[in-house]
Parts: C-alpha cells; sequence; structure tokens
C-alpha cells in the first residue's frame, strides 16, 4: 500500500508526535517530511516505507482503500490502542519483578 503525504500527516498527528521526531527517526530532512505531507513531493518508495514503520512504531494503523469491513471506505489511519489502554500496558511492562511460572 502505498503512504500518502496527507495519511503521514494525519498518523503523526494521531500520535501526537512532532514532525522533528519522525524525521529523525526515520532517517529524512524536516523539509523533506513537511513537503511530503502537503503533497508537493513524491519521497520515493524507500522512504515512504521508513516513514510508515515509525509511524506504526508510535501506533498508527493504516487502512487501505479496499480494506474488507470498510464498504465505500477510503484509504485511512487510526490509532492500533485507545490512550487509556497505551497508558495502561505501558504500566503493566514496567512493573518489572520476577519472573515465575505459570501454573495453570
Amino acid at each position: 500500500m502505498t503512504l500518502t503525504g496527507p495519511q503521514a500527516r494525519a498518523a503523526r498527528i494521531l500520535i501526537e508526535w512532532p514532525r522533528d521526531k519522525v524525521a529523525r527517526l526515520a532517517a529524512i530532512s524536516v523539509e523533506a517530511l513537511t513537503a511530503f505531507e502537503r503533497g508537493r513531493v513524491d519521497p520515493g518508495e524507500a522512504t515512504q516505507d521508513a516513514l510508515r514503520a515509525v509511524l506504526e512504531q508510535g501506533g498508527a494503523v493504516f487502512i487501505d482503500e479496499d480494506t474488507p469491513g470498510t464498504p465505500g471506505g477510503g484509504v485511512g489511519v487510526r490509532l492500533k490502542w485507545a490512550r487509556k489502554d497505551a497508558r495502561q500496558i505501558n504500566r503493566m511492562e514496567s512493573e518489572g519483578g520476577p519472573v515465575g511460572d505459570d501454573d495453570v
């Protein structure tokens, strides 16, 4: 699936990451990211793949135009988890403590 500039911008806003963070993680310039988000340039497939991976790492899920169960829907983006769920997952993963066996 091809990543569009508006999709990248929407994903970045949804995951609440600033443009400079996304650009740094994707190894591109802030100017290049801005131009792509505004539809001025096509950065190429490799850069689109890098951007998509970074944004997915942040919790974005990209929706293809032909996704089953979305009649009449076009391309889009949504969050993988609700903010509340993400906070709870982060809290649970940070609990630490000794690892035990589950005797179920």
